[in-house]
């Protein structure tokens, strides 16, 4: 095996399984940055070994056992380590085939860790980001960029919130049934965040296989808590983006929604979305993802009607404001607006220094220009947009749509 091949091998798996294997190491030496720590060591171990003695049976397999060996070192001699490798090693790949069957096992840390990252000691705003760091895997810069603040002050948090873990002991367990819903929140939040990274990834950016991994997660929480709304509402939500997934490439290309060939789009995940939504509505309360799920909804049903119900949207997305006045949903509801004036003028009232950075705030705002004839203005903001842009379709749509601002 060359270098370029092991480094290779090492980035898929840091890829795919990152989160798991923090999630499983962290959950035995309850120190999350000690768990990074020692599985960084064993990546740097895999490019040291994998090219001269070949690629693992089980990889994953060999970088836990390699990062136990990490974390071991302050509390066993290294004799001991290795004497059970190979005790250690069966242990891993057995719980490995588990996770791969959805059995217990490794799956199930991700889980676990999610609810202690949620944990009322934490910082509330430090639980998503940390989250999508140790459980998804992915960087501050990048977590920084999902909810619009700088990266110095997230990685700030973050570390914060490791340190809190740590010292105050928190319990690494689903928590008991009473505890469940004050932590749902940000459970939930975290799991869409994962979703929304994999989907914004499309084909060329690094993390598409988040969305798959935000599903599942999503399906063992709704079996961990079947009644309660949100968590089927989220769920519903994800299925009906996912099953758009085959019409948001024409070749290289970009197709928007509302271009896109229904044709395409999966009956089976539209069907069962719907079916969660029903469930959902057999609750108490109208909540965010519920909300969100809806607007999916309504987007979906131009499959069987060959419309889409802008009002109905319209009111959802104004609904959507009020439960969750995020920069995300107003911009939403803008492009939502039948008219265009009254769109640009929410636009001009989202208060936020943040906006400056926020891709879709100025590809909305290219949108609603150029439908008011402003063409000098949507050109700009349409330059904009596509400067700012991570998907190099998206880029490319964008730069088409100013040509004909």
């Amino acid at each position: 095996m060359t270098d370029h091949q092991a480094q290779a091998a090492v980035d898929r798996v840091a890829r795919e399984s990152y989160g798991r294997l923090v999630a499983y190491l962290a959950s035995r030496s309850r120190d999350i940055a000690a768990a990074e720590d020692a599985l960084a060591d064993a990546f740097g171990l895999a490019l040291r070994h994998w090219p001269k003695e070949g690629l693992p049976r089980t990889p994953e397999a060999w970088l836990l056992t390699a990062a136990r060996r990490q974390l071991g070192k302050a509390e066993r001699h290294a004799r001991v380590i290795r004497s059970n490798e190979a005790e250690l090693t069966r242990h891993i790949e057995e719980a490995l085939e588990a996770m791969t069957h959805g059995e217990d096992g490794m799956a199930d840390e991700r889980l676990k860790l999610l609810f202690v990252c949620a944990h009322p000691a934490i910082a509330a705003e430090a639980q998503t980001p940390l989250m999508l760091q140790t459980v998804i895997g992915l960087d501050a810069a990048r977590i920084a960029r999902a909810f619009v603040v700088p990266p110095a002050t997230m990685s700030q948090r973050l570390v914060r919130a490791k340190a809190r873990i740590r010292d105050t002991g928190i319990r690494f367990a689903i928590p008991d049934t009473p505890e469940l819903p004050a932590r749902l929140d940000a459970v939930l939040q975290a799991i869409y965040a994962a979703f929304s990274a994999g989907w914004d990834a499309m084909d060329g950016v690094a993390g598409g296989e988040l969305s798959d991994d935000a599903i599942w997660l999503g399906r063992t929480l709704v079996q961990l808590m079947p009644q309660q709304t949100e968590a089927l509402s989220l769920l519903a939500l994800m299925l009906h983006c996912h099953a758009r997934r085959a019409a948001r490439r024409r070749g290289d290309a970009f197709v928007p929604l509302a271009a896109q060939d229904t044709a395409l789009w999966d009956d089976g995940l539209i069907a069962e979305a719907d079916g969660l939504l029903v469930m959902a509505s057999r609750g108490e309360g109208f909540g965010r993802f519920q909300c969100e799920a809806a607007i999916q909804s309504v987007h979906a049903a131009r499959k069987a009607t060959g419309r889409v119900d802008a009002a109905a949207l319209e009111t959802l997305y104004a609904a959507l404001v009020r439960l969750a006045p995020t920069i995300g949903a107003q911009v939403a509801a803008a492009a939502a607006c039948r008219d265009a004036a009254r769109g640009l003028a929410m636009l001009d009232g989202v208060a936020s220094e943040a906006i400056s950075a926020y891709q879709p705030y100025h590809a909305v705002r290219a949108d609603l220009l150029a439908r008011l004839g402003r063409g000098a203005e949507a050109t700009h903001a349409y330059e904009k947009a596509a400067a700012l842009a991570l998907d190099p379709a998206v880029r490319q749509f964008l730069l088409a749509r100013m040509t004909q601002a």
